[in-house]
């Protein structure tokens, strides 16, 4: 859906309230089409981001898994692999 909403459920450490604020408010500018709102929209803007923080934050805590959580810094490599990857084969 939107490359900058990135898999928050079973990492080591959590998901902290900051990127799970920052998922719910990609996923809101993608549905509603806007990265900066109106200010006659801002209000149910703001609101829609809360309250998909919200459920976000109780899937996260309510999900269970087998699968050893996954560390974050060796994830992040991966992610630069593939970037360097796919841009190298963009620029040949």
């Amino acid at each position: 859906m939107c490359r900058n909403i990135h898999q928050l459920h079973n990492f080591e450490p959590a998901a902290t309230d900051d990127e799970v604020t920052a998922a719910a408010l990609q996923y809101v500018r993608k549905v509603s089409g806007s990265t900066k709102p109106s200010k006659a929209n801002q209000e149910a803007f703001d609101r829609a981001v809360a309250e998909v923080a919200h459920a976000t934050r109780h899937l996260l805590d309510d999900l269970v898994t087998n699968a050893p959580p996954k560390d974050r810094e060796v994830e992040a490599a991966k992610a630069r692999a593939r970037a360097e990857k796919r841009y190298a084969s963009l620029s040949a």
